[in-house]
């Protein structure tokens, strides 16, 4: 089998995570101070793959490009395909071909993350040798994802969102392939939803007579596209957080496992744990729960915070109430106005929304 590539898929909207994705791509947005595109080429790197290439959209390209560079900083070797419209997953594998050639590979989409990896994928891959390889994970609603139905252990039927599912077997956002899958491709028709499907292209294969394996993942997965999403994954993602404690405490408490960045700054605070906070930031008079991000340059003063993320450069200071389950953009400024008279004022983005409790 000649050496697997890799492919991630970063070129979709973002449209649930607006109003943050109007100005940064979905793929870039952090999870436990890392964006979440990063933990895919990690886990390509970890599997032994080489060459990456990354679909983008025009609109983000260039975004995505100066965040991951030319894949060094990860040990891999970065290809950037730019796909003019988002047409369905196939249609990227197509417009993939020229990198991919006669390459086997794992298609991995960028806004999901995997707990364990995909090591022990592509080792079962190359061992196993099938046409295709699809993780699945056990749902406890399979009627919001794609469903695979499996006869003496392989793939026999794949569907898309069944109001009655038979299994509770989702497609999670990982499959390997091998070249058929071009075939596949361009054999299919558009989808209601005027898309080539990556799901009607593997049940071309099973139609076929081609062999697609099932791979259960048991370690967590998540697609991180809305942001209840980001938050759980910054919640698991802290679970595994090595303790450090690099940055400057001043009369300040922490609490439970907390990476502190080198540069940092804590007077009077208390941190309880599991929590990260990035390179820069200061904390000041504040208490910082479980569960937070913090990123590099963010300062926090008379306020409290917990389950939440908060981007780079932004300001939390003088709330008499704590922030919980947020997901705070960059370079935002939160803080208490005038206590007369009592009024709300906003400079409000598109597609936002504002819960006043």
């Amino acid at each position: 089998m000649a050496e697997l590539k890799g492919l991630i898929l970063s070129g979709g909207k973002g449209t649930r995570l607006r109003p943050l994705t109007h100005t940064s791509a979905k793929q870039l947005v952090p999870v436990a101070n890392r964006p979440v595109l990063f933990y895919g080429i990690q886990a390509m790197a970890d599997a032994g793959i080489e060459e990456v290439g990354i679909i983008v959209a025009p609109e983000t390209g260039d975004e995505i490009r100066a965040a991951a560079g030319d894949g060094s900083a990860f040990g891999v070797s970065i290809t950037y395909i730019e796909q003019a419209s988002p047409d369905g997953l196939a249609h990227a594998v197509l417009t993939a071909e020229p990198f991919l050639g006669e390459s086997p590979f794992v298609m991995y989409l960028g806004d999901n993350l995997l707990r364990d990896g995909i090591t022990e994928l592509a080792r079962t891959f190359a061992t196993e040798r099938p046409d295709a390889l699809i993780l699945l994970t056990p749902v406890p609603d399979p009627e919001h994802y794609g469903v695979a139905e499996l006869t003496d252990g392989r793939v026999s039927r794949l569907v898309e969102k069944p109001p009655e599912p038979e299994t509770d077997l989702a497609l999670v956002g990982v499959y390997m392939f091998t070249p058929a899958i071009f075939e596949a491709a361009r054999a299919i028709e558009p989808s209601p939803r005027g898309e080539l499907e990556i799901t009607d292209a593997i049940q071309w294969l099973v139609d076929g007579g081609l062999r697609v394996d099932p791979h259960v993942v048991h370690g967590w997965w998540k697609d991180t596209g809305q942001v209840h999403d980001m938050l759980e994954a910054n919640r698991l993602i802290l679970d595994d957080i090595a303790e450090r404690h690099d940055g400057e405490l001043v009369d300040s408490r922490v609490e439970g496992r907390v990476c502190i960045e080198a540069g940092a700054r804590l007077e009077r605070a208390t941190v309880r744990g599991p929590a990260i906070i990035g390179a820069g930031a200061t904390v000041r008079d504040a208490y910082i729960g479980p569960y937070t991000a913090i990123a590099e340059g963010v300062t926090i003063e008379s306020a409290e915070i917990e389950h939440s993320i908060v981007l780079a450069g932004s300001t939390i200071r003088d709330l008499d109430s704590r922030v919980e389950a947020s997901l705070i953009g960059r370079d935002v400024t939160i803080g208490r106005g005038p206590a007369m008279p009592r009024a709300y004022r906003f400079v409000v983005g598109d597609s936002s929304e504002i819960s006043i409790l």
